[in-house]
């Protein structure tokens, strides 16, 4: 399924994305909260991140992994993905993204995250969708915020090889109920919010 956002079009991911895919996770910037920096190894990338999005993007739960490309002009800005916990009993799915540098500010991984959400829970079994990040990641903290999600936990860390992790990590939810009463109240005030496209 192809999504197309006002500024965004998100497809699902491919074999021929693996080269973007490491570029991405090649910059200590992006990966900063990630795995303190470290970038992610190709053969990581081409034998585990895709199969494993294109598997859940077949299973029909909702779930999947979405190149971001500018809709302006078609360049790749990162990805955003829903996946079911490996281990999980729920009807949950986990939102996480993304991004190059270059678009950091523009309000993408709002636009994304808002439109992945009405994807998550257009999935009849979906009862909610949560996300996490290092407590000290604010702008990621703030697009959960603004996407819907509430801050539900956290959780403290052991990985002392990143900076800032012995502060924890923060998960954010946003279950169906509340979803679904946020887009009624958005109809009724005539909202052109992602969420109800």
């Amino acid at each position: 399924m192809i999504v197309e956002t006002p500024q965004l079009i998100l497809r699902p991911v491919g074999t021929n994305d693996v080269s973007a895919l490491v570029e991405l996770d090649s910059d200590p910037a992006v990966m900063r909260y990630v795995s303190g920096g470290a970038p992610t190894p190709r053969a990581v990338i081409e034998d585990w991140v895709v199969p494993r999005a294109v598997a859940e993007l077949s299973s029909r739960r909702g779930g999947g992994m979405w190149v971001a490309l500018d809709r302006s002009n078609g360049a790749f800005v990162g990805w955003f993905s829903l996946r079911a916990p490996r281990h999980g009993t729920q009807p949950e799915l986990e939102l996480t993204y993304r991004l190059r540098r270059a678009a950091w500010g523009r309000g993408l991984a709002t636009e994304g995250s808002q439109t992945l959400m009405r994807v998550a829970f257009d999935a009849p079994d979906t009862g909610r969708v949560f996300a996490s990040t290092m407590a000290v990641n604010s702008a990621s903290r703030r697009v959960m915020e603004k996407s819907g999600m509430r801050l539900t936990a956290l959780h403290l860390g052991d990985n002392a090889e990143t900076d800032g992790y012995e502060r924890g990590e923060v998960e954010y939810e946003l279950r169906r109920s509340d979803w679904e009463s946020a887009r009624f109240v958005w109809a009724v005030r005539g909202s052109t919010s992602e969420l109800t496209a």
